[in-house]
């Protein structure tokens, strides 16, 4: 096991923001949570998956509702709200009660500058470990869009509470996106705030579809970041080291459009570029998270592969609701986790997080190597 502690904090929300491809919420609130959390005495801890005893129970969570709506919150409010009603607690409370049993750790559905961290104060309060790893190891915007559904771990019973304090639970579903549709319904008619609880599996289920150490991985790579930032090194190129991916794009935000819909923040972002592509143009889609790039109108990278948007200077993590025109920009590739594709190939999880559901039904996936050359 491994207690987090106040030293962590800068680098694992570095990290956390790279990873989570312009969504997975603001690491500012993330780090005013793990402060007030640690301030209070609270204890962090993470576990390895490999430590989870086969008979454990295992819940999965986050918050609900898109980027741009809980940027209407101040980070103090929202602190003390979560102090007297923390939606994602009572979301476990609901789920403790429908299953008859406690709750022995949770798992981060994303890594992500706010969900990672909403994860590790929901385990600190019921007095239980984090597991060091999550469904993605990326950010995206759909409950269903994880490792997890591939790998024969049911979403549901899925609670769900609003800002309001209404509840409701998803008890089954036949459609693999039933669900997240339904949670992203409550949420924008209860406050555009909520939190949910799901994916109940067993510590067994667990360690063969969870995408393992993402936590710590993003540990590592915030510290390697900020040391190469405050030395003589490229952020940018420490990034592309760590993550084992390739600078696909460097260039200028020249046209942004972008809105609020359905729980989610759409945006289409044209790119022109800059350095060694600047005879070149990007065109990059968003829905919350980075779904889609194509390069002079060759596809790049389609998801559940990483886009991440980095700035060229700092090395950076770029949110998408921060993106406005003139926003500088590096994008590097990274192959997603195997137990992802493996999870793309059935059919459940090609309904689930194929290209249909970020608007492109005729893209099939193709992994980045082969778009890339880089196989």
């Amino acid at each position: 096991m491994y207690k987090i502690t106040t030293n962590d904090v800068e680098p694992l929300l570095e990290g956390l923001a790279i990873l989570g491809t312009g969504g997975g919420g603001n690491p500012q609130w993330g780090r005013a949570i793990l402060e007030a959390d640690l301030a209070r005495g609270r204890e962090l801890v993470l576990i390895d998956p490999d430590e989870v005893s086969d008979e454990a129970l295992v819940v999965c969570g986050g918050i609900m509702g898109s980027v741009k709506t809980l940027e209407q919150w101040s980070i103090r409010s929202l602190l003390e709200r979560w102090e007297n009603k923390f939606e994602l607690l009572e979301a476990t409370r609901a789920m403790e009660r429908y299953l008859g049993r406690k709750v022995d750790f949770v798992v981060p559905f994303e890594v992500g500058g706010l969900n990672t961290p909403v994860m590790l104060s929901l385990a600190a309060r019921l007095g239980v470990a984090c597991v060091d790893g999550d469904a993605l190891g990326r950010s995206a915007p759909e409950t269903q869009m994880t490792s997890f559904i591939g790998h024969g771990i049911s979403l549901t019973p899925m609670p769900l509470v609003d800002a309001h304090g209404n509840c409701i639970i998803v008890t089954e579903q036949v459609d693999p996106v039933f669900a997240d549709e339904v949670g992203r319904w409550m949420v924008t008619k209860g406050g555009g705030l909520g939190a949910n609880n799901h994916y109940p599996m067993s510590g067994a289920q667990l360690k063969e579809a969870v995408v393992p150490r993402t936590i710590s991985k993003a540990l590592e790579l915030g510290r390697a970041v900020i040391k190469a930032r405050s030395g003589s090194g490229d952020p940018v190129a420490e990034v592309t080291k760590a993550l084992g991916g390739w600078k696909l794009f460097q260039g200028v935000v020249n046209k942004v459009e972008g809105e609020d819909k359905g729980g989610f923040y759409l945006t289409n972002v044209w790119l022109k570029g800059t350095g060694e592509y600047s005879n070149a143009t990007a065109d990059l889609v968003i829905k919350n998270e980075t779904m889609v790039l194509w390069v002079d109108g060759q596809l790049k990278a389609v998801f559940p592969d990483l886009v991440c948007m980095l700035d060229p200077v700092t090395g950076k993590g770029i949110m998408s609701v921060d993106i406005i025109e003139g926003t500088a920009m590096v994008l590097v590739g990274v192959p997603c986790h195997q137990r992802l594709r493996e999870a793309m190939a059935t059919p459940e999880g090609r309904r689930a997080f194929g290209p249909a559901r970020f608007g492109y039904p005729e893209l099939g996936y193709i992994p980045i190597e082969d778009l890339t050359n880089n196989a």
